[in-house]
């Protein structure tokens, strides 16, 4: 039993109780992950087969890291078999869905080789349709459409029912082309990735001997990240749970942050109504940070009423203080940012510094500063002059000066939808055009148009003014404006792109938007050349969750960016999400925690007035220092007296 000796007293208590439910409360960087593997360690000990147990996590690389800690601890302990029977089923729920389905594939209709649609697949298939149905795609988006049939699924919504109970033109539209959807996947002898989990849950419930056999192979189910479960993730566990009920769920209320995804805190807060025997375990000692920012961490959660309480604890040392500095604009936050890094290089490796944010357009006036003093950096995600959005607006202002340019025509020519198929394009590049139709030449005719109108206007205009023009123009704007959170963000992305163009304004007319342009393709081609595996890491918060970092930066600490708010309101449920996001943030911190925030940002080419956030005032004073000093949104160093 040696395994145990390197567990705290709450850790060893959670391996050691092996009856019945369990949920574990896992604070921030209080080892859930060595729990969870040394409770399976600890079960094969005790005579259990490894066969019998069950682990299920969110994310491949989660899983990947328990499996290895799991076969490496086995390897250590365990002498004799070595296959894959001598070792528990870890998976992520998507994987079990497929490992189940393909197990019973021929109660619906399938069998074991059967495709999964990934989202590009699933859009052609609603296209096409919508196509057949004569539905307009730019009243109805396809992507919006896909994206509701997904979350519909998540709350285990079949498309019957969805279509039974429809309310309005949307929600019947959506109805009919997730029929027509249906029927496509299954000519296709294919599933998408929703169905993974849905089938899954309607196997067990429709075939009770099925189910039966899935709780006596798998007599004790883990589940880790609880809080993040959806509707048919819970189902799904709920009926893997056999009549001793050895289920263990681990999570944290505390770090919901992927309710506009279909997680659930709810799941985690019933636990002890689903299962009344339940013991409960707080992991509280932290191991990651130091006192100081786990003091402001408990300071910011506390507030939450929609949680389970709890307190961190380090034994750590005291560490620094949490810096906070008020600067004039994003230039100068910016600016900040990447001179304290260029100190802590000095002395410290890239990969040990992350700067975090709400929303991913403001990774460009960071990247920007990055570049100017060559700091190597990693973007988690599209770096911004490679998002698919920001291409299609700089697309159209190249294409208007350049009409041979055919790969930003066909970049754009059907962005937003105009109907022009990739037939027609074959025809067009191929100096066909008379022998299309007269009203498809009409639509390529109007488009060239639309180009000559930028390049017109652009002459006369400034840089950030034309590309308001394109925005508004193209159609994308309007496209856009009413989408979904995903289509928000991406013209909130093309907004950035015209606060960007603000500074060439200043250049002489006939050369700003060209030296944009060249700028812009310069950029990527640096971002292009810089080595994969070295950088700071810049990244969104909810991209940063699971990770940790000797600095940590957190960005545009603004009232209605940091908590983000849209139109201004939002639910108390949403609110207390935001304050749950930032304690994420908080905690990706090792040793030292640094927090900006911008009386100025310039948002669509206009500069707003910004008050900091309420989570700054969060965090006692006597664990805070303000920094001095700092830059103008010129550059210029400003000294404070």
């Amino acid at each position: 039993m040696q395994y145990l000796d390197i567990l705290n007293d709450k850790q060893k208590e959670a391996v050691l109780y092996t009856k019945g439910p369990l949920l574990i409360v896992a604070g921030a960087g209080a080892g859930k992950t060595k729990t969870i593997t040394h409770r399976i360690i600890h079960l094969i000990h005790q005579g259990i087969s490894p066969k019998s147990i069950l682990a299920v996590t969110f994310t491949n690389k989660a899983a990947k890291e328990m499996r290895d800690r799991v076969e490496s601890l086995l390897k250590d302990r365990i002498h004799g078999g070595s296959g894959p029977e001598s070792y528990p089923f870890i998976s992520t729920f998507h994987s079990l869905g497929v490992h189940i389905i393909k197990e019973n594939a021929h109660l619906i209709g399938l069998n074991k080789h059967f495709s999964i649609a990934d989202e590009h697949d699933a859009l052609v298939i609603i296209k096409d349709a919508m196509k057949t149905r004569g539905i307009d795609p730019k009243q109805y988006e396809p992507r919006k459409i896909k994206s509701i049939i997904s979350r519909s699924k998540g709350d285990f919504i079949t498309s019957a029912s969805y279509k039974e109970n429809a309310i309005g033109a949307l929600q019947s539209i959506v109805g009919v082309i997730w029929g027509d959807y249906e029927k496509a996947l299954k000519k296709e002898m294919a599933l998408d990735f929703d169905d993974l989990l849905l089938e899954t849950v309607l196997i067990l419930k429709k075939y009770p001997e099925i189910k039966q056999m899935y709780r006596e192979r798998w007599e004790y189910i883990h589940i880790d990240e609880y809080q993040d479960t959806n509707e048919v993730q819970y189902e799904l566990t709920k009926l893997l749970v056999g009549k001793d009920e050895n289920i263990c769920v681990v999570g944290d209320t505390d770090q919901n942050i992927y309710s506009w995804r279909g997680a659930n805190i709810k799941n985690m807060l019933h636990f002890e109504k689903d299962y009344p025997n339940a013991k409960i375990i707080m992991l509280e000692q932290n191991y990651r940070s130091t006192k100081t920012i786990i003091e402001a961490a408990n300071n910011i959660i506390e507030k939450n009423e929609y949680r389970i309480p709890k307190t961190l604890f380090t034994e750590k040392e005291e560490g620094e203080s949490i810096s906070i500095y008020e600067a004039y604009d994003e230039v100068s936050e910016a600016e900040f940012v990447a001179t304290t890094i260029d100190e802590l290089l000095k002395e410290n490796d890239p990969e040990d510094i992350a700067v975090l944010y709400r929303a991913n357009f403001q990774s460009r006036v960071l990247e920007e500063s990055f570049l100017s003093r060559q700091i190597p950096y990693q973007v988690l995600g599209v770096k911004f002059f490679e998002r698919k959005e920001v291409k299609d607006i700089l697309s159209y202002i190249k294409a208007a000066y350049n009409k041979e340019s055919l790969s930003d025509i066909k970049r754009i020519i059907n962005v937003p939808a105009r109907g022009i198929g990739k037939v027609t394009l074959l025809k067009l590049f191929s100096n066909q055009f008379t022998d299309l139709p007269i009203s498809m030449q009409e639509k390529i005719n109007r488009f060239y148009l639309l180009l000559e109108d930028i390049r017109q206007y652009s002459e006369i205009h400034l840089p950030s003014d034309s590309i308001k023009y394109v925005i508004e123009k193209s159609g994308l704007e309007k496209e856009l404006s009413k989408g979904t959170s995903d289509e928000q963000e991406r013209l909130e992305n093309m907004k950035e792109l015209v606060t960007l163009a603000t500074k060439y304004d200043l250049l002489p007319q006939e050369v700003g938007l060209e030296k944009l342009l060249e700028d812009a393709s310069l950029s990527s081609d640096q971002d292009t050349m810089m080595h994969k595996s070295k950088g700071v890491r810049l990244m969104t918060v909810h991209a940063s969750k699971g990770l940790e970092f000797k600095y940590v930066f957190i960005t545009g600490l603004e009232q209605d960016l940091f908590p983000h708010t849209k139109d201004g309101s939002k639910t108390k449920e949403e609110k207390e999400e935001e304050r749950r996001l930032f304690y994420v943030a908080v905690t990706r911190a090792c040793k030292k925690l640094y927090l900006s925030y911008a009386s100025l940002r310039t948002i669509f080419g206009m500069k707003q007035v910004n008050t900091p956030s309420e989570f700054v005032y969060d965090i006692p004073a006597h664990l805070t220092s303000f920094e001095q000093g700092g830059y103008g949104s010129h550059g210029e160093k400003i000294v404070y007296l």
